[in-house]
């Protein structure tokens, strides 16, 4: 698939891998509509506030994207991380915790899918006859969670889960669904810890020995929408980092 005169959504898209993704689309020829609840998109994105377990608000985000013109898909990145265990000083993890991890990560994720799928399958077919491309972020943790991740690690398990059954119900509409599972990067909340803690965590992956640059996730997504026999993947990029279980 092409960058030019498309358009791509992004949820997360004003910091971390998100925003990452947005510049490099950006930086590719793409348009693009960075959809967060807060913060500034680079330079050349459209914002539109997002809640992305809100109906209404993702339906808007993706008419912004369609009204750019050349809509080609969705990357979805936003999500929260809530460390608590199972069981805590004789306390029992708190339920809303669990279900608001899976309803922004999960239910999210799949609510961004469906109404960007939609949009898509009405788009003109190219090459292969595609219409578009989403990409979702899965995490390490899916298949490694560590103690305190429960939620976390549930949450990411579905997208994991969900992805090859989308891309097999979607291919006939030409529209590809793959997931990136990424390590420990460098995102606005592990940039929050002294560095000292940073080169710690940077240390336990095997090569490189440091914590994954958002531009090198931005790469991959990139490289996803071009390559169109990528579908139906989740591909982990964690340095080969296989979490302890703390």
């Amino acid at each position: 698939m092409e960058f030019t005169n498309r358009t791509f959504l992004v949820t997360g898209g004003t910091s971390g891998l998100g925003g990452a993704t947005t510049r490099a689309l950006l930086e590719h020829g793409a348009n693009v509509v960075a959809a967060d609840l807060k913060g500034e998109a680079p330079d050349g994105a459209t914002f539109v506030q997002t809640d992305v377990t809100d109906e209404v608000q993702v339906q808007t985000a993706v008419a912004a994207a369609v009204e750019l013109g050349g809509f080609a898909g969705a990357v979805n990145c936003a999500g929260i991380g809530i460390a608590a265990k199972v069981l805590s000083k004789g306390e029992a993890h708190p339920l809303d915790l669990f279900n608001k991890v899976l309803q922004v990560n999960l239910a999210g994720t799949f609510n961004v899918t469906r109404l960007a799928a939609q949009a898509l399958s009405q788009a003109e077919p190219g090459q292969d006859g595609e219409r578009g491309v989403i990409v979702n972020t899965a995490s390490a943790a899916a298949f490694e969670g560590q103690i305190g991740q429960a939620a976390y690690a549930a949450s990411k398990s579905g997208v994991v889960g969900m992805t090859l059954p989308m891309a097999r119900e979607l291919a006939v509409h030409g529209i590809r669904v793959a997931a990136i599972a990424p390590g420990l990067f460098l995102t606005p909340m592990l940039a929050e810890l002294p560095q000292a803690a940073q080169d710690s965590l940077g240390k336990q992956v095997p090569f490189p020995a440091r914590l994954g640059d958002p531009a090198e996730f931005a790469a991959l997504v990139c490289h996803v929408i071009e390559n169109r026999m990528l579908n139906g993947e989740v591909i982990r990029l964690d340095g080969s980092i296989r979490m302890a279980a703390r």
